[in-house]
């Protein structure tokens, strides 16, 4: 069975793999760049380098395959490790050291909780299980609502970690971190930086779909395919230079069905349910990491909120798909996009001020 699911999980990470390639050689043809495809971080790693035939491939794929799987069995939200140790921590009361690996991903997140009005919060990792999304393929039953109710009547906070330098401490005993709207964009930071460090100048790092950029391929743009949440085939294609990182969340990514009803990962910490109004939420920044957040963080806005989390997460970038098929997406970005369906789009500023949408 463990088999059959890895099966399964591979082949829908290799079809995302394979729109984004299929977008990126029509900018840049497939003879001008090299290919590395490995696993790593619980996902597909494809790395595009430029040009063809200048890097050493296999010394490549060692040092990012070794670092990613480091980084992936530290940040690990139910298998051992230190994330695992740092939640056995947390949730006794007392102060201890905290691991080297966790400690930014801790002090990001109490950040970013902060700026989203707790619309990002990586303290509700228990909320998360209680989902049936710790194991490697989800399913149900979901949570008792009376649980969930209870929970939400006091949540765990990213607030409830103090920390003391590098020494920290709990102060809720339904304290459990998940860093799964966090991790994958500090890890492809991290990807693109032992290319860098090996003398790469032109690459793309994707994981599983969400990817940065570095440099550009003979002084052309990279062209990045969004997928359509309405189906396996691409809605878009978008523009990138380099130092862009391009990040999505959506309903279709992790979940399952239960009752006839579609339940997906993104959690709402305001009801503790699947989050609703959006089909996915796309992100470009400079930073990989605001990106991975903010993508969540719009899922969970909804269709009327996401511009002004957008605004208050300094994004100019974004587009968000509606469960009708139709887009909205801010001004900034409406002139990279190319759609390659037929579909109603609205531009919507990223303001909190009422009547600037058009």
């Amino acid at each position: 069975m463990t088999s059959t699911v890895a099966g399964i999980q591979r082949v829908r990470a290799c079809l995302v793999a394979l729109l984004f390639l299929l977008l990126v050689a029509g900018c840049a043809p497939r003879s001008d760049t090299d290919r590395l495809t490995f696993h790593a971080f619980g996902t597909l790693i494809d790395i595009t380098l430029y040009p063809a035939g200048a890097h050493d491939l296999a010394r490549l794929e060692s040092a990012l395959s070794a670092d990613l799987d480091s980084m992936h069995n530290a940040w690990h939200a139910w298998r051992p490790g230190s994330l695992g140790r740092t939640n056995e921590l947390l949730v006794l009361g007392g102060e201890f050291s905290a691991p080297p690996s966790v400690l930014p991903l801790i002090e990001r997140a109490q950040e970013l909780e902060v700026v989203t009005d707790g619309l990002f919060n990586p303290a509700l990792g228990r909320l998360v299980a209680a989902w049936g999304f710790h194991q490697d393929e989800p399913a149900g039953p979901p949570p008792d609502p009376e649980w969930i109710a209870d929970l939400l009547a006091d949540p765990p906070r990213m607030a409830d970690i103090e920390r003391r330098g590098v020494r920290l401490r709990g102060h809720h005993p339904e304290l459990q971190l998940d860093f799964g709207g966090l991790a994958k964009g500090l890890a492809v930071a991290r990807g693109l930086e032992v290319l860098t460090e090996l003398g790469v100048e032109h690459a793309i790092v994707n994981a599983g779909g969400d990817l940065m950029t570095l440099g550009r391929p003979g002084h052309r743009p990279w062209r990045i395919g969004v997928r359509d949440p309405h189906g396996a085939r691409v809605l878009a294609s978008i523009e990138l230079g380099g130092g862009e990182a391009l990040f999505t969340s959506g309903d279709y990514e992790r979940g399952y069905d239960w009752e006839g009803q579609r339940i997906h990962h993104v959690i709402d910490p305001r009801s503790g349910r699947p989050s609703q109004g959006l089909a996915a939420a796309t992100v470009l920044h400079a930073d990989p990491a605001l990106a991975d957040a903010a993508a969540t963080t719009l899922m969970i806005a909804g269709p009327e909120a996401w511009p002004s989390h957008a605004r208050k997460l300094g994004v100019e970038l974004a587009m968000v798909v509606l469960p009708d098929g139709s887009v909205e997406l801010t001004p900034a970005l409406e002139p990279r996009v190319v759609f390659e369906r037929e579909t109603v789009r609205r531009v919507r500023v990223a303001s909190a001020t009422p009547g600037m949408d058009r």
